[in-house]
């Protein structure tokens, strides 16, 4: 296994401790809530993106319980820890930080890098309605968001047809008469090898669990509300994250 020590890295965008991004970057030209300074607009960072979070997430379900980070406690927890990290540089010290081991790393983002972003640690939209500047310290953005709020304020329909989905893409679940009903994939392989990952989360006084589960399996689920089909009213579809927004 390799750890990262060795990656090159491009400059981070400047955040809040050493500079501001351009005026043209404090728009929102999708209205999603987004400001385009987080958009990530080459190809290249969104493919590190994309094999980071997946490659993040799927690691968690693999390794041993005890060594699954405490805060990842349900599906929400899982997808806010897999995309902090994806955004984070992954030097030798983030490495033994997240005691994880990668055969072959990705590249890195190139654009930004968290925490150093105008929004601080803030990442995720909390609040409904385009991005405007004063945003930035007026609380429409938080550190913590649930699983609605994930895939209103944070990720935009892509189809409700898995096989348009791409690695890092997210299927939605809403689980009527559950007492939460909002649940979450992560799509972290596909083609014949597709799979994805997610958290069971909490029943009651018993803890969740992760799992790693091949795209033919969770379309032939023995509870067919899980099975991620055009027919199924409980499937949303498919998501991709703002960041990615309007890119390949």
């Amino acid at each position: 296994m390799l750890r990262a020590g060795r990656i090159t890295h491009g400059s981070a965008m400047a955040g809040s401790s050493a500079g501001r991004p351009s005026a043209a970057a404090w728009t929102d030209r999708f209205g999603d809530g987004t400001p385009d300074f987080l958009r990530l607009g080459d190809p290249a960072d969104q493919a590190a993106f994309r094999r980071w979070f997946a490659t993040i997430a799927e690691y968690q379900a693999v390794r041993p319980k005890g060594d699954v980070p405490a805060e990842i406690i349900d599906c929400a927890s899982l997808l806010r820890y897999a995309y902090r990290e994806a955004l984070k540089r992954h030097d030798e010290n983030w490495f033994v930080t997240s005691g994880m081991e990668v055969a072959e790393p990705p590249g890195e983002v190139r654009a930004w890098s968290y925490p150093r972003t105008p929004l601080g640690t803030a990442l995720f939209r909390v609040r409904p309605g385009a991005f405007e500047a004063a945003d930035v310290s007026d609380g429409a953005f938080a550190q913590f968001a649930d699983a609605k709020t994930l895939v209103e304020r944070n990720a935009y329909f892509v189809s409700r047809d898995v096989r348009h989905a791409l690695p890092g893409d997210l299927l939605f679940y809403r689980q009527f008469g559950q007492s939460s009903p909002w649940h979450s994939m992560i799509v972290t392989r596909v083609g014949a090898e597709a799979a994805v990952v997610y958290d069971t989360g909490q029943d009651h006084s018993n803890a969740g669990e992760l799992r790693r589960v091949a795209l033919a399996e969770l379309l032939d689920h023995p509870q067919p509300q899980w099975r991620p089909l055009p027919g199924n009213p409980n499937f949303l579809g498919v998501y991709r994250w703002n960041i990615l927004r309007g890119t390949p």
